[in-house]
């Protein structure tokens, strides 16, 4: 079985989004792309697959085991869906049904699901176990964590046994062990023979799968070949460019600690503290997620949430915001904090915003209610090159990297005093996640804001955080005060974990 795209062209109102001339996917060889955020990566992934949305216009052919399928009728390939080929969708969340328990949506994927349902239950309890998430098969959806869904939707895309499959951004939202496993599958899909595309932001995992690399700009492939070469000794300027903008290269004036070009934290101890939390615990279903967590954010604090997927790194956040109640112990918010002035952005931001309106119908209640400088959002529209036409569309129109950004643009129209930022980087590329960082970190040394990051890039947390909270899954670590506190330092914690720096 091979797959050939030939001649890909979609546009949107005249305007070019993907352009692909020639495109062969073999059996037994992996094929990553990389690139520029909303340069059409996931758009060839829907276009190959018959799922653009309605509003795009399409031309070109996708030949499948020597059948001819025109890209602009969306129908003829359903048939193909499941058995042929299989998508794994960049918005896990989204994809999965809430209102269904993850057992029986894995199961239906199954070839067994019609005529024998206890062997496809059987298959999906076996699939979620494979993958780590064995205990998530009596859940719903809305109860599990980012990385959790990635691996639940996961399950759901190859249990049908399809021979290609097409994986868009399938890291993201995962630790360290949970990609490295993710990986090992798409290696074995590839070693059985399997036909694997992915579309990722991850170059780590890029140069894990081996095969061939494409990097896309601007609609459009600039270099293409294999791995060890592309993204090692690239060719290309771009390539080069998207290389240097890994998070532990980086240097700008707001980096802290990391050596020479860095900058050191003054320390204001007199400072009155914003989030106070005293002696915090939660658990969920007779599990412990962290106990006895007490410390103190202060203006300009920038702490980092780590550890692995489901061990409460966002719980904790949220119980931090007052958004969810601990089971002990107590928060206290600064009067300061009240109107707006403390933020949150979401580790999916699609859920963010509301679905059926254009997105400056949201961005118009904000201003609206909040009233901030006229110049401020064209300001951060530049700011994040984001040009003002993705505001007249819905949040399903635009790529996730450009929703991620507005989300980011939602947030600073605020001015806030504290950001939490759940994965704000996940959806994006790393030069853009570089540019869309600095943008961040400007907002936050200009107005002494202070920031707690939720991410599972550990060079992303030692470049961005004063301070690096390890969240544990089980009983976590106890670290002595003396290495858990630098001199000055405004954290404490007790039984949650350990703070690196």
């Amino acid at each position: 079985m091979t797959v050939h795209v030939q001649d890909l062209v979609v546009t949107h109102a005249g305007r070019i989004l993907l352009d692909v001339a020639d495109l062969r996917l073999e059996p037994g060889r992996a094929v990553t792309i990389v690139g520029e955020s909303g340069s059409g990566k996931s758009l060839l992934a829907h276009a190959v697959m018959g799922t653009l949305a309605a509003s795009l216009e399409a031309r070109g052919r996708v030949v499948v085991e020597g059948t001819s399928y025109d890209v602009a009728e969306r129908r003829a390939r359903r048939g193909l869906w499941g058995r042929v080929m299989a998508l794994l969708p960049q918005e896990p969340v989204l994809a999965l049904d809430p209102t269904m328990r993850v057992r029986g949506q894995v199961a239906e994927g199954s070839a067994e699901f019609w005529s024998d349902r206890r062997s496809a239950y059987r298959a999906a309890e076996k699939v979620l176990e494979e993958l780590g998430v064995a205990g998530a098969g009596r859940s719903y959806p809305h109860t599990l964590s980012g990385g959790m869904a990635q691996r639940v939707a996961f399950a759901a895309a190859t249990i049908g046994g399809a021979r290609m499959l097409i994986a868009d951004e399938p890291s993201k939202g995962l630790d360290d062990q949970a990609r490295n496993d993710l990986a090992a599958l798409l290696h074995r899909h590839v070693a059985a023979g399997g036909i694997l595309l992915t579309i990722t932001h991850d170059l780590d995992l890029g140069r894990d799968l081996g095969g061939d690399v494409l990097v896309m700009r601007k609609a459009g492939i600039v270099e293409r070949g294999p791995a060890h070469q592309v993204l090692t000794t690239p060719s290309h300027s771009y390539t080069r460019r998207l290389l240097a903008a890994e998070p532990g290269r980086w240097q700008h004036p707001w980096v802290r600690g990391r050596g020479s070009g860095t900058q050191e934290r003054t320390v204001e101890p007199a400072a009155p503290p914003l989030v106070q939390a005293d002696r915090v615990t939660k658990g969920f279903a007779g599990r412990t997620l962290f106990s006895d967590v007490s410390l103190t954010i202060h203006p300009g604090d920038r702490l980092g949430l780590s550890g692995p997927s489901g061990s409460g790194k966002t719980t904790l956040g949220n119980i931090l915001l007052r958004l969810l109640h601990p089971d002990t112990g107590s928060v206290r918010h600064a009067e300061e904090l009240a109107g707006g002035r403390l933020q949150k952005l979401y580790q999916d931001p699609a859920v963010a915003f509301p679905a059926r309106v254009p997105i400056e119908a949201a961005l118009a209640d904000v201003v609206r209610r909040h009233r901030p400088a006229p110049e401020r959002l064209p300001s951060l529209m530049a700011a994040m090159r984001l040009h003002e036409g993705l505001l007249k569309r819905r949040p399903g129109q635009v790529s996730g990297g450009e929703l991620q950004r507005l989300a980011i643009i939602r947030a600073m129209l605020l001015d806030p005093l504290l950001i939490f930022a759940d994965e704000p980087t996940s959806r994006l590329d790393p030069v853009t996640q570089e540019e869309t960082m600095c943008c961040l970190m400007d907002q936050v040394e200009r107005s002494r804001c202070a920031l707690v990051l939720v991410t599972h890039d550990r060079a992303l947390a030692d470049t961005v955080a004063d301070q690096v909270l390890a969240v544990a899954t089980a009983r976590p670590e106890r670290t002595p005060p003396a290495q858990a506190e630098p001199a000055g330092s405004s954290i404490s914690t007790t039984a949650a974990g350990r703070v690196f720096r």
